[in-house]
């Protein structure tokens, strides 16, 4: 903290001023960034991150070979795409594995930003400086998502490097575009529930509070609203065997659709349809649909504009967070 208001004094000083080197939003994402890696909770969180990389990368690439043969029996190959989502049983892939880790990577960079600064008194010192204070509220969010962004890309690259390095397969362009557009599902994915959390930490003052109801609120939308959904369903939905194949494909796409309300699902049909070129429905699919159809991938473009709906729904959740946690920060009293 001193070192901030250190550096917060520097950037105002007349000589500071003259030169225009240095912002307050630049000073307080330094901070936030070093407070944020130079913690233990991060070394556990980058060591359990790692570790299921690690472990997903040896599933991948045990798997190796089989995707080299099924690539040389397509034209397409698509040969990266198939070691991130490749598994031979004993693991999730790595995409399946983000979509548990990815909310607890959030929640545990966001549930003490605010309430803890509050609680010792950092805070107060921190407003007294020059500077405004939604930087303050731009930086707790901004600053976890530099982290998470890159430190997915760099796990990510590491394997396709290395798999690169071991089998002499050119990367093409549309896997690159796939990966990437992954990479920034799963940052928007974190951004959710850092605003969540971020949200709690404004609301409740012990950040023992805030972490636990975060936590609630994950295990509900993972767990608990498939189990709610279904037996509602069950109670209003007539008996199957008494309806034609129209009304079944009907309930079944609203079911579907009462799923999406849950980020982790809108996550799991985003990252699956970016890694699978073969994934041409999100919903389901009668038979006539299915008949002459043909055993093939579709373009980048058709993917991206599959998973459109997913990505505004991810967009929408974490800006609409955000913005409640904004508004909350902005009327809040801080005092000493």
């Amino acid at each position: 903290m001193k070192n901030l208001i250190k550096s917060l004094k520097i950037h105002f000083s007349k000589e500071n001023i003259l030169n225009k080197t240095q912002s307050p939003m630049h000073t307080l994402l330094r901070k936030e960034i070093s407070e944020q890696i130079r913690s233990w909770r991060f070394v556990i969180l980058l060591t359990l991150i790692v570790l299921t990389f690690i472990a997903s990368m040896y599933s991948s690439l045990s798997n190796i070979k089989s995707a080299f043969i099924s690539s040389e029996n397509n034209n397409e190959s698509f040969f990266y795409l198939k070691l991130l989502t490749l598994t031979d049983d004993s693991i999730p892939p790595f995409h399946i594995f983000l979509s548990f880790l990815a909310p607890i990577l959030g929640i545990s960079l966001g549930f003490d930003a605010i309430n803890s600064e509050n609680n010792n008194g950092s805070l107060i010192r921190l407003m007294a400086q020059p500077l405004y204070r939604d930087n303050i509220i731009v930086a707790k969010f901004l600053a976890p998502l530099l982290i998470v962004a890159i430190l997915f890309l760099s796990l990510t690259f590491l394997i396709i490097g290395y798999a690169m390095y071991i089998s002499g397969i050119p990367i093409e362009w549309q896997e690159i575009i796939r990966i990437l557009s992954f990479n920034l599902m799963t940052v928007l994915y974190v951004g959710f529930w850092l605003s969540i959390a971020i949200l709690l930490s404004i609301r409740f003052k012990q950040p023992a509070t805030s972490a636990l109801t975060a936590i609630g609120i994950w295990l509900f939308f993972t767990i608990f609203f498939q189990v709610v959904v279904n037996i509602a369903i069950k109670a209003f939905i007539p008996n199957p065997n008494y309806l034609s194949s129209d009304k079944i494909a009907y309930y079944n796409e609203l079911i579907l659709n009462i799923l999406r309300i849950s980020p982790n699902q809108l996550y799991v049909d985003a990252s699956t349809t970016l890694l699978m070129p073969t994934v041409r429905s999100l919903g389901p699919v009668s038979m006539e649909q299915m008949i002459g159809a043909l055993p093939s991938t579709i373009s980048v473009r058709n993917s991206l504009m599959l998973v459109w709906p997913q990505l505004s729904g991810l967009v929408a959740f974490t800006l609409l967070m955000f913005a409640i946690s904004y508004y909350l920060f902005m009327r809040q009293e801080i005092r000493s």
